[in-house]
Order: C-alpha cells, then sequence, then structure tokens
C-alpha cells in the first residue's frame, strides 16, 4: 500500500471536479478514474460538452421567444403607448457592458494562470527529460569505456607484462572487475523510450497550449469590439452599427458557450487526473519499468530503499579494487616494464573518468531531483491550470450573460429610435420652427434660407427691403412678426418680449396643429390691417 502523501494534495476544486457525475452518451454511470484511451471516458467528458450545448440551445430559444413575444406585444398596444422606456434600454446596456468588460478581465487572469501553469509543467517536463537523458548517457559512456576502452589497454598489457605470471594474474582480475561493472550497468532502467515519450508530449502541450492561448486572446478582442459597437450603435443610434452588433453578438454567444464546453471539459479530465496522478503513471509505464522503480520515484519516502542501490555498490567496489591494483602494477611494473607506462596512466585516467561518471550517476538516479520534478508539474497542471480553466469558464459564463441581455436590449432600441423617427416624420419639413428643417438647412446650404428679423433696422420703410426666399415657406409666421415688429417700433430688442396674441406655434407640431394655426393667424392679419393701414 502506498505511503501517506505529505508534499502533494489535490485542491478542493479539483476534488469537487472529480465528485462530479460522470455519464455516458446512454446516461450510464462511468468510473471518474482518469482513463484518457477509455471510450467509456471519453464519451463522460463529451457529455459534458453536450451539456454546454443543450444551454446554447436553451438560450437561443429564449432569446427567440422573447423577441417574439415583444414583436407581438408591441403590436397589440395602443399607438399612444408605444412608446419604449429608453431609460430601461440605457441600464439594460450599460449593465450588460459592465459585466462585459468584468468578464474579459476575469478570462484575461485566467488565461495568463493556466498559460502559467502549462508551462511549469512543460518546464518540470524537459528538466526530467534532461536528467533521464543524462542518464542514458552516463551509463552509455561508461559501458562503452569498460568494454572498449579498458580492454584495448588491458590487451597491450598482457603482451608487455606477459614474462611475469602475477602480473598477468592482476590483469585478468580486473577484466573481471570490469565485466562485472558493465553487467551491473546493464541492469539499470533504460530511460531512452520513456525520454522519447515525454518529448513528444511536451512538444503536443506546448503546440495545443498555444494556440488555445492565442485562440482566447482574440476571443477577448472580439469581445470588446462587440461592446464598443454595442456603445457606439446607442450612443450614435445608428441601426447599421446595431445590425453589426447583433450578428457579432450572436457569434460570441455561440463561441462562448463552446469554449465553456472545452474549458469544463479540460477542467474535469485534468482534475481526474490530479485526485489519483500516481495511480495512472504506475499504469502507464508497468510494461516499460519496474513498478519499484516508478514506486521510488513517485513518493520518494525515507523509509524507501533505492533499488539501483545494490548496482551502485558494486559498480563502486568494483572500481575502488580496479584503481587498487592499477596503483599496484603502476608501483612495481612500471620500473620493471617502462613500455607499459602509457597502457597504465591509460587505464589509471579511465578508471578515473568512471569514477566521476559515477558520481554523477548516483547524483541522477537519486530520488529526490525527479520527484521535484514531478511534484511541479502536479502543482502547475492541477493548481494554476485547473483554477485557470475554472476561472474561463466564469468568463464564458458572463460573456454569455451580457451578451443575451445586450441582444434582448437591441430590439427595445431600435423600436425607440424607430418612433422617434416617426415624431419626425409627423412634422412640417417646411415649418421655420421644426428643428429637423434646421438641421436640413444647415447640411444643404443650397436651400434658400429665412433671414434673420434682427438683421432690420427700426425704419419701417425697412421692411420694403425683404425679399421672398427662393423656397416657399409659410408666410404667416413673417406677415406676423412684420406687424409685430409696427407696433414697436421694429426695435430689435422687443423679440425676446413673449409673442402673446399672436397665435405664435410651438417648436414642434404636427399638419393638424398647423392648420389650427394658420386660421388664428389669417384672423390677426386681418385685424392689424384694419388697425394700422399701410
Amino acid at each position: 500500500m502506498p505511503p501517506a502523501r505529505a508534499d502533494y494534495l489535490a485542491p478542493w476544486w479539483a476534488a469537487w471536479l472529480h465528485g462530479l457525475p460522470h455519464r455516458g452518451l446512454r446516461l450510464q454511470p462511468v468510473p471518474a478514474a482518469f482513463r484518457p484511451r477509455d471510450p467509456d471516458y471519453q464519451q463522460s467528458l463529451l457529455f459534458l460538452g453536450l451539456v454546454a450545448a443543450v444551454c446554447l440551445g436553451l438560450n437561443l430559444l429564449f432569446l427567440t421567444v422573447y423577441l417574439i413575444c415583444l414583436c407581438c406585444c408591441k403590436r397589440d398596444q395602443e399607438p399612444e403607448t408605444k412608446r419604449p422606456h429608453s431609460c430601461c434600454v440605457t441600464w439594460m446596456a450599460v449593465t450588460a457592458g459592465l459585466i462585459c468588460c468584468a468578464a474579459v478581465g476575469i478570462g484575461f487572469y485566467g488565461n495568463s494562470e493556466t498559460n502559467d501553469g502549462v508551462y511549469q509543467l512543460l518546464y518540470a517536463l524537459d528538466h526530467a527529460n534532461h536528467t533521464l537523458t543524462g542518464i542514458d548517457s552516463l551509463v552509455a559512456g561508461t559501458t562503452l569505456q569498460m568494454r572498449v576502452g579498458l580492454e584495448q589497454h588491458l590487451a597491450r598489457l598482457n603482451e608487455l607484462l606477459a614474462a611475469r605470471g602475477d602480473y598477468l594474474q592482476t590483469l585478468k582480475f580486473m577484466q573481471q572487475l570490469a565485466g562485472s561493472i558493465v553487467l551491473q550497468l546493464s541492469g539499470l532502467p533504460v530511460w531512452r523510450g520513456t525520454s522519447t515519450d515525454l518529448t513528444a508530449l511536451a512538444g503536443h502541450i506546448a503546440y495545443v497550449e498555444y494556440y488555445r492561448w492565442l485562440a482566447y486572446l482574440l476571443f477577448f478582442i472580439l469581445v470588446l469590439t462587440v461592446c464598443l459597437l454595442a456603445c457606439l450603435g446607442l450612443a450614435k443610434r445608428s441601426r447599421c452599427l446595431l445590425t453589426t452588433m447583433l450578428c457579432c453578438g450572436l457569434l460570441t454567444l455561440i463561441l462562448s458557450w463552446a469554449s465553456m464546453a472545452v474549458d469544463t471539459a479540460a477542467a474535469v479530465g485534468t482534475s481526474d487526473f490530479c485526485v489519483a496522478p500516481d495511480k495512472f503513471i504506475m499504469n502507464q509505464t508497468e510494461s516499460d519499468i519496474s513498478a519499484e522503480v516508478v514506486h521510488y520515484y513517485l513518493y520518494c519516502d525515507q523509509s524507501l530503499s533505492n533499488p539501483f542501490q545494490q548496482a551502485l555498490t558494486v559498480f563502486q567496489r568494483s572500481l575502488t579494487t580496479m584503481q587498487i591494483q592499477i596503483q599496484g602494477l603502476i608501483q612495481f611494473a612500471l620500473p620493471l616494464f617502462p613500455t607499459a607506462e602509457k597502457d597504465l596512466l591509460g587505464v589509471q585516467q579511465l578508471l578515473n573518468s568512471s569514477e566521476t561518471s559515477l558520481h554523477q550517476l548516483t547524483a541522477m538516479l537519486d530520488c529526490r531531483g525527479l520527484h521535484k520534478d514531478y511534484l511541479d508539474a502536479l502543482i502547475g497542471i492541477c493548481y494554476d491550470g485547473v483554477e485557470g480553466l475554472l476561472y474561463l469558464v466564469l468568463f464564458s459564463l458572463l460573456v454569455a450573460a451580457s451578451f443575451s441581455t445586450i441582444i434582448c436590449a437591441t430590439p427595445r432600441a431600435w423600436k425607440h429610435f424607430a418612433g422617434r423617427d416617426r415624431d419626425y416624420d409627423d412634422m412640417d419639413e417646411e415649418d421655420p420652427f421644426n428643428p429637423q428643417a434646421r438641421r436640413i438647412a444647415t447640411h444643404n446650404p443650397v436651400r434658400g434660407q429665412l433671414r434673420s428679423f434682427c438683421s432690420y433696422s427700426s425704419s419701417l420703410g425697412s421692411q420694403s427691403s425683404l425679399h421672398p426666399p427662393a423656397q416657399t415657406i409659410s408666410n404667416a409666421p413673417v406677415s406676423e412678426y412684420m406687424n409685430q415688429a409696427v407696433l414697436f417700433g421694429g426695435n430689435p430688442r422687443y423679440e425676446n418680449v413673449p409673442l402673446i396674441g399672436r397665435g405664435s406655434p410651438p417648436p414642434t407640431y404636427s399638419p393638424s396643429m398647423r392648420a389650427t394655426y394658420l386660421s388664428v393667424t389669417d384672423e390677426h392679419i386681418r385685424h392689424h390691417s384694419t388697425e394700422f393701414p399701410a
């Protein structure tokens, strides 16, 4: 039974996600153990994505029903009550904009956290891969030295020291020790296959993470752009901008639910791994590496014995014995056989190099280095990675809510714009008091404009200088004004006097109101004509 883990505990959010019900496409329960190659487990993750797709369908159905009900209710209302509540539309747009900005901020944080966790995993995989490659390199290098380099030196020394049988016995003993070292090194696990798998896994993760991070960055830009279009469309009362915003908003709504489906499935799958990572790794490596070695690196407990201790001990003892023997040959045989100096020193140098490799190999085979990489990878993916995915899920929910609100508020704003246009269409375009007519006259300087009454002097004869405008405009207000100017001596300062008793129209009025105004104005003109003949 594996010992208790004190150096790693799965975060609470991983345990919560792991506890979510895992169902297949036929709604049958599926074990929550992380089995990425199992079809049933893959279906359980796909089921979570289908749940998000169902939520998207319900969201679109709600929006459709809402828009249909809004159109039907507007047709049933009386014309006097058809004006939408612009204040409600404004507050809905402001609320949706604030939610959208908050969602983008949360999304940026979640994307950054996920990216940090994934790159911490990649760094740990790269460091572990470097350690495993180094172990294989040291084992291969030492084995080659013992089999080739040492054998060559010993073969030449056998020829040079053939006259002394005791020296030949020493050389034969050293050859046996070298064979023992090679045998112990061959018993060490070969990490070449594991290193290749880690390299491929790291490359695949880096590729997916780069495009995931880039896709979310573009998604954030799209969300902010659509929010900006909504603000500009409402501020400028532009139907074109609102139409573009509706199309982009619908696309953003679909993308938000799709991203939530992917993030939810990824978070649940990663949490299933984080709850029991040791079991999954032991199942994956049982055909390549012994369970004792995997257990040693996964837990790295002081109570566990080093599975390589015996091989390293034999290696060290054999190497020490060989160094003692070669020192004796250098001390006693070299004075008798000077020609053997080169090979004896070559053997000594080779043994010193092998001793250095032994120390490096002992350090690399120690569990602390690979165990630290293992913990760094778990903390990166299970803490930062899953936490970032949860923030991205929250971002998707907030974006879906905000854009649903914007889509609901847009038809009301559209009706509000249409109501204002109907009010302007009901006005007389030739009315000089019509604000729309004044705007048209301002933007179209070719059309004839009525001269300002303030430009005339106080003389009565100056009234004859008034020429009729190029475009036909109602003369009733002009005649009324000129007659009143005679009463007040034509002094422009009396223009600020309230127009009492002159049937002065309001700033805007409909054609029916204008008919009433013209009848009253004609009566006043006849009255002033009899009282002040020209």
